[in-house]
This record gives C-alpha cells, structure tokens and sequence, in this order.
C-alpha cells in the first residue's frame, strides 16, 4: 500500500482525448479510471463511471473497486488456497474465507510507476509486486497501457466516438496465478444521474455461464443461458428478468471466441496494436442507455474467456457525498453495472476452466477494447 505520508492526491492525473469529446481520466493509484466523458444526443457530456474526486477512498476501502485494475488474481479463489507446481499456497482472504481481487492490498490499492506517456494519447503503468506479496508465490510485474483512438474516418454522423484500449500483460519469476481485471463501474446516462442501469440494455456474447454457490464461488459447471435469467444473447433490458436472479447478477459468462472485431473496428490502424493481438479480440458486451437506440452505447470486446457481469447488486446509498462522491453523487442500488473480461473465477483451483497458471518465460497477455458511440 502507499505509504499513509504520501500524499496521493498530489499524483498526476492524465488526461486521454480526442476530437470527438471522449476523455479517459487515469490515475497511479491502482491504474484507476477516475472520469469517462462521454458524449451524448446534442453533444451533452457525461461522466460515465462511478468514483470519487480524491483518492483516499480508492485506497482506504471504501471504493468497491471503482476504477481499478484489480489483481493478481480477479474475482474469488475460493478458501485463499490453491496449489501451484506441487506446492500449496495459502494467499489472504478478505471476503470471508475466500481472496477476492488479490486480497486485502491487491494491486488496486498500490501506486503504479509511470512507464511512459504520450500527451492526450496514451499512458503505460507498472507494478511490481514481490515474491510471497499476499501470499502468492513468485516476483510479478505487470503493466498496463491506456490507449484512446479518434473516430472512425467517415464517423461524421456520429457513429463512432473513437476506441479506448486497455492492454495488461505481466511476467513472473515463478509459477502464480495471473488474472488482471478492469474493475469500472459503468452508467451510460451519467454516473451522477439518479438513474439506475436496470432500463440499460445489454447484450451479452455467450451461450453459458458459470454458476455459482452461496459464497460466488463457481461450481465447476457450465450452464447453457437459453432459457433462463441470463440469457443475453440477443439483447435485454438487464432490470427485464433480474428479480429471478437471487441477491442480482455477478456471474461469469463464457465468450463466444469466434465472433472477432478486431479488424471490423480497424483496431490494427487505430490503435498500437500488433495484427495477432487484433485477431486476438472477440465481442464480449454491447451495452446500450435506456435500450432505446438513441443513447450512448459502448461495445467490449477482449481476448479473455469470461466477462463478470455485476449489476451493482451491494450499493445501497451509503456512498455519497460524504464519503467524497464525484459531483457529490448517491450511489443507489443497481447505480452502475460492471462488465469485467477476466479469467474463469477459482480456475487455479478448477481443471475444468482454462489455466491462469503464469510460469517463468511466458508472458499473460489481456486486451481490452471499448467502441464508444
């Protein structure tokens, strides 16, 4: 964690922007997205993610992850232990007896170094977290770049507000768990709105999901969607079947890997963007405000297996104003949804989901793309 002498409000801010009216706000501390300007009929401006002005509640727990880059590992490993190379490892739990987004000081709560910079453009973050750090084995850095694009040519009628990539890689020197996630919290209609994200409408790129027990932890199983509550496949308003989701969503869904956008979005000519990392993206989300077609709407795709879909179920209006809320906001129940691309929950414990086994030599590797219009 920062040291309590820093003074964390005193790290720079920068600002990634293009001609269209889009800007990314990024913060050290814990690779964070504080602001998403995003605009929408008329050109009116909102800011789209939930979060604070200063960065003490980032840091000191009161933030429920808004913003951040979580890890080493995202989501739940269930009872904080798992076994690695013939070894057992036991990590720190936080969320009862499970290690939730890395544990208590997971890489969200530590201030990134800042590797590089392009003024308006793009900016590169590291971290290196020592060996036995909360537990897991092995010294990891990890690195993320923030990357915004201009619109489309030819996107004068609006379409295409520009691309922002989030590119997360890391190394190790011994075989760990490695599962990075970006945590934001969105609301298309503006974080400080009022509004809930219930009439948003969303699709979801996956016939399964992994479902879960009392504690989130997946069962090992996978479940077709078709039929049930989590079906999104074709697009619904996320408040349409909710109520038949006990305590809302927070599931992992598994990505359809053949639906590519890499090329269709010209991430190759866009973005800084080697032609096998294009190929590499698949859609994941298409998130529309108020499902009506005239709102704002971003599209994700990544090359990650699953996407948490969250639905805000744990606001419930006590982060506000006085906690330091951007714009002095309430954050209600249901007041922002996440969509994070990741690796399977509790895969280091669970042979039946793709590994997110790092070992030495290798390089993880997690491309993220948002399609803002």
């Amino acid at each position: 964690m920062a040291p309590a002498s820093e003074n964390l409000d005193a790290l720079p801010t920068f600002v990634l922007k293009n001609a269209r009216g889009v800007e990314v706000h990024v913060r050290p501390l814990g690779a964070l997205i504080q602001r998403l300007l995003l605009p929408g009929e008329g050109g009116k401006v909102e800011d789209a993610v939930l979060g604070f002005d200063r960065l003490a509640p980032y840091e000191d727990g009161t933030s429920p992850y808004f913003g951040v880059v979580v890890g080493r590992v995202a989501n739940r490993i269930a009872a904080s232990r798992f076994s690695v190379g013939g070894s057992e490892f036991a990590v720190e739990a936080n969320e009862g007896a499970n290690c939730l987004h890395g544990g208590p000081v997971g890489f969200d709560k530590r201030v990134w170094k800042v590797a590089s910079h392009v003024e308006g453009k793009s900016v590169v973050l590291t971290h290196v977290s020592p060996d036995g750090d909360q537990g897991f084995p092995g010294e990891v850095t990890a690195t993320v770049k923030y990357e915004l694009s201009e619109a489309a040519e030819g996107g004068a009628d609006g379409g295409d507000h520009g691309l922002l990539l989030v590119e997360m890689s890391a190394v190790t020197t011994k075989a760990t768990p490695i599962s990075l996630a970006q945590h934001s919290y969105f609301n298309l209609s503006g974080h400080a709105s009022g509004k809930d994200v219930l009439r948003h409408r969303l699709l979801l790129n996956a016939a399964q999901y992994t479902p879960v027990d009392d504690k989130l932890i997946p069962t090992g199983q996978l479940a077709e969607t078709e039929g049930t509550p989590f079906h999104f496949l074709a697009g619904a308003a996320i408040g349409d079947r909710i109520a038949e989701v006990e305590g809302g969503y927070d599931h992992n869904f598994v990505l359809n890997a053949g639906a590519k956008r890499g090329r269709a979005w010209g991430c190759g000519s866009r973005l800084s963007l080697a032609e096998e990392k294009v190929d590499a993206l698949h859609l994941a989300a298409v998130l529309e405000e108020e499902g009506n077609g005239a709102g704002r709407r971003m599209e994700l795709s990544t090359s990650a297996p699953g996407v948490q879909f969250y639905s805000g179920n744990f606001l419930d209006g006590s982060i506000a104003a006085a906690q330091g809320t951007k714009d002095g906001a309430t954050y209600h129940k249901h007041g922002g949804l996440c969509l994070e691309t990741q690796g399977f929950p509790n895969a280091v414990n669970c042979s039946a989901f793709p590994t997110n086994v790092l070992n030495p030599g290798e390089t993880y590797s997690h491309l993220m793309v948002y399609k803002f219009s």
